[in-house]
Order: structure tokens, then C-alpha cells, then sequence
């Protein structure tokens, strides 16, 4: 299912509704997952100051995977970046 997101708050309901479905509590999540309960609420309550690498752990770890929807010219641009890093 796609979900749009446009701020914090979003992926912080995500990654609640995420754990929840999966019946884990908050501190067996952060347990596994391999961060502190306090992180993992932050998170679900939609602070808007995380570290970006933990939060894509959070992600991963409950499954949830983030795909980024680009307008074509985007993508172009994308491909002619790793072209141009692939000459060097």
C-alpha cells in the first residue's frame, strides 16, 4: 500500500501502526531493532529531530520499506550522476 508522506508525524503513525500489526510492544521493538525504547517513541510520536540513519534501521527492521516517487527529469538527472561517478 502506498502512503503519502509530508512530514514526521506520518511516519511516525507508520511505524507504530507497523509494530503493532506485528504484536510487539514499544521496548521488544527498540530491543531488536537495536535502539532505545526513547528513540523508538520519539519516532512514533513524530519528532522531527532524528538521526536519519536510525530511522531507516527502525524501517528496515520493521519491515517497512521507503520508496521515493521522482518526476522523470529527476531520475534522468539521478542516472547521469552515477554515469558521470562511474568515468572517475
Amino acid at each position: 500500500m502506498k502512503i503519502p508522506i509530508d512530514n514526521a508525524s506520518a511516519i511516525g503513525k507508520i511505524v507504530r501502526a507497523s509494530r503493532k500489526a506485528q504484536k510487539i510492544r514499544q521496548d521488544d521493538a527498540a530491543g531488536s531493532i537495536g535502539v532505545s525504547e526513547n528513540f523508538l517513541g520519539k519516532i512514533e510520536r513524530g519528532s522531527e529531530s532524528v538521526q536519519w540513519g536510525k530511522l531507516f534501521q527502525v524501517l528496515e527492521g520493521l519491515g517497512v520499506q521507503v520508496i521515493v516517487d521522482v518526476p522523470e527529469n529527476v531520475a534522468a538527472n539521478l542516472n547521469e550522476s552515477a554515469s558521470n561517478k562511474d568515468k572517475l
